[in-house]
């Protein structure tokens, strides 16, 4: 539309009646104007294009466990991370990618030793997220679970034993969890990330059960969400994974339900045939119980 309202103005300008050089050089002004917004309306349409591109692709290597893309696919973001129209999407997706290059750090063996810096990294891009967009919740949620785990990798949790102390060390990470729940407390991501500290929280047969309503709540919510996922820089993640949180916990629990393990297991791998966790790791703990059990 834009491309045919300059082609107006020129016929316009050159075969219309005669004009005064004053309506002549508006005329002009005008059309320059317009030009400038089409070339920049371009550009942001093709920024926001590859940006989607490069998400799409953080997204599969997540999936795959591949944390050498990861970091590659992380650097790809840099020039986009200050377009205005998405800056804190960006910003977001960098966070995630080295969220997620962490969080599959701890299934390598050995542990790499980079999975605290990662942490480190994401935390602060999910930060400069919130910068941009103070009501966004997955960027929250995200800088939130980013803190908890660094403080796992530290070993915070096993050192500390006095309770108002610890209850300092996380309260950075609990007051962005509180945020993220009084705005949106059916995000399923945030539901997925809640999940592992009420599981540890004991006794275990309390703390067990509320983390597996919180994931069973999180899969319903995501379920009423898919429909609304339009913007794919907009997360709209959590369905599988709360379904390997299922899974593992049904595997991990007090009594353990190998079978319901298995399925909730199978349930993600038809969404992510390719996830490497699941399908290479998890599963095979599940089996591997399963002939312990007989």
């Amino acid at each position: 539309m834009r491309t045919a309202t300059i082609g107006l103005l020129v016929l316009s300008s050159a075969f219309g009646n005669r004009q005064n050089p004053a309506t002549t050089n508006l005329t002009k002004q005008q059309i320059q104007t317009t030009a400038q917004e089409v070339q920049t309306e371009g550009d942001s349409a093709s920024a926001r294009k590859s940006a989607v591109s490069i998400v799409i692709k953080i997204q599969r290597a997540d999936y795959e466990g591949d944390r050498a893309a990861l970091n590659k696919l992380y650097d790809e973001l840099v020039p986009f991370a200050d377009q205005p129209e998405f800056a804190s999407r960006v910003r977001y997706w960098r966070g995630f990618a080295k969220w997620r290059r962490a969080i599959n750090g701890f299934n390598e063996t050995p542990t790499p030793i980079d999975l605290a810096q990662d942490l480190t990294d994401g935390e602060s891009e999910f930060d400069a997220a919130i910068q941009r967009d103070p009501s966004f919740v997955d960027a929250k949620v995200g800088a939130a679970s980013c803190i908890l785990f660094r403080q796992f990798a530290e070993g915070t949790f096993s050192k500390i034993k006095d309770f108002e102390k610890m209850k300092e060390i996380m309260a950075p990470a609990s007051q962005l969890l509180r945020e993220a729940r009084a705005a949106a407390p059916e995000n399923p991501r945030l539901l997925w990330v809640i999940g592992p500290n009420e599981w540890s929280t004991p006794p275990a047969n309390i703390g067990q059960a509320k983390a597996m309503d919180t994931y069973e709540r999180g899969l319903k919510a995501a379920h009423a969400q898919k429909s609304d996922a339009g913007d794919p820089l907009e997360p709209s993640w959590g369905e599988p994974e709360l379904l390997m949180s299922l899974a593992w916990s049904n595997l991990n629990r007090a009594t353990p339900d190998l079978n319901a393990a298995e399925n909730y297991a199978k349930a993600a791998l038809q969404l992510v045939p390719y996830w490497h966790y699941v399908r290479d790791i998890l599963m095979q703990q599940i089996r591997d119980a399963k002939s312990k059990a007989h």
